[in-house]
């Protein structure tokens, strides 16, 4: 089906376009009143994310209540572990637990992994055709999944963490079952995109959320390899990467072999262009606490970073849009963006 907005796609392609393409990460949620709505409902986040018609639902929710140039699929990177045999609960307003974890290498040697563990997860791939076909052309779908390392933090750890010790501590002490892990992580990731991409989504994005906690030396054995495997396997739609915090691997994420590179707020546009040139497709990056402010600084803010950027950039936060983030800011971003037009 020919899309009747492919502006994300052409720009991640490298392509001028006459605006950038704006989406938000995080985008569905309860930024939406209609999302907290369906929300309150249900008997918890999971039930939303494991039921297809209430994810496409969602899913949808901000392309008609935003106006962006994609959807995201409404999913939760956790899928993996849980698919591989390591279930996780999301418990209010503490964030995802998992009653157990890898603890040694019998515990890894437990887990399933590949196309196996990939195929556990049929109700995003039947997420993903629903939302195509409610989407009828609109705008693309993008796919995603978290990072091999981000996936064996919470793996490891067992919750979220300010410094994800547990996680850290395993890099140093066997570093050979971190990578066993990190490998099995790996496949079941690669597979898992092979499946959206099969069900449909027209681009995918890999979070490395918690790349930033760990040295740059232990980054570039433990974090960048996997993902680099991940880029040179999925060959079918164009691969955003988006590694929070990690300025200190910026050399080699730009190196990569995808398509746009995702940065947080920390780097500043006129700098990166100038170290990384302005071919490089960009992925980002105003600061979510910006949307706060009063319209007018929201405006001037969003144009001062399309100006300083100056093409070849997927308009998006430097992270995900907060839960309390007012509605009115969020919708003056896009609009501003929308109207905004390249000088040629």
């Amino acid at each position: 089906m020919k899309l009747q907005n492919d502006l994300l796609l052409k720009t991640a392609l490298g392509e001028k376009t006459q605006r950038p393409p704006i989406w938000l990460m995080r985008q569905a949620g309860r930024i939406l009143p209609q999302y907290r709505a369906l929300r309150s409902k249900l008997s918890g986040f999971k039930e939303l994310v494991e039921t297809p018609h209430l994810a496409a639902e969602v899913t949808i929710q901000p392309v008609d209540e935003l106006g962006v140039d994609a959807a995201i699929m409404f999913s939760d990177i956790l899928v993996i572990p849980e698919s591989m045999g390591l279930p996780y609960q999301l418990v209010e307003k503490k964030g995802p637990f998992f009653p157990r974890t890898i603890m040694n290498k019998a515990d890894i040697d437990a887990l399933i992994d590949g196309k196996e563990a990939a195929n556990e997860l049929a109700y995003v791939y039947d997420a993903i055709r629903l939302i195509k076909q409610e989407l009828n052309g609109r705008v693309p779908l993008i796919g995603f999944a978290g990072a091999p390392w981000t996936l064996l933090s919470y793996m490891v750890e067992g919750s979220g963490s300010k410094t994800f010790s547990k996680a850290r501590r395993l890099l140093y002490s066997d570093p050979e079952m971190a990578h066993q892990l990190l490998t099995k992580i790996t496949t079941s990731t690669i597979a898992y995109l092979k499946n959206q991409i099969a069900a449909g989504v027209d681009i995918v994005q890999v979070f490395d959320s918690w790349a930033g906690v760990l040295p740059g030396d232990m980054y570039q054995k433990f974090g960048l390899p996997y993902i680099e495997m991940i880029c040179e396997a999925i060959n079918e739609v164009p691969v955003i990467v988006f590694a929070k915090d990690a300025w200190f691997a910026m050399d080699e994420l730009c190196a990569l072999d995808c398509n746009v590179v995702g940065l947080d707020w920390h780097m500043e546009p006129t700098a990166f262009r100038a170290k990384y040139g302005a071919s490089q497709v960009v992925q980002g990056n105003l600061d979510p606490t910006i949307l706060y402010a009063d319209h007018s600084v929201i405006k001037q803010r969003t144009i001062d970073m399309l100006n300083r950027f100056g093409g070849h950039q997927i308009v998006n936060l430097g992270h995900g849009v907060y839960p309390d983030t007012p509605l009115d800011g969020v919708k003056c971003f896009v609009d501003t963006v929308k109207e905004y037009e390249f000088i040629v």
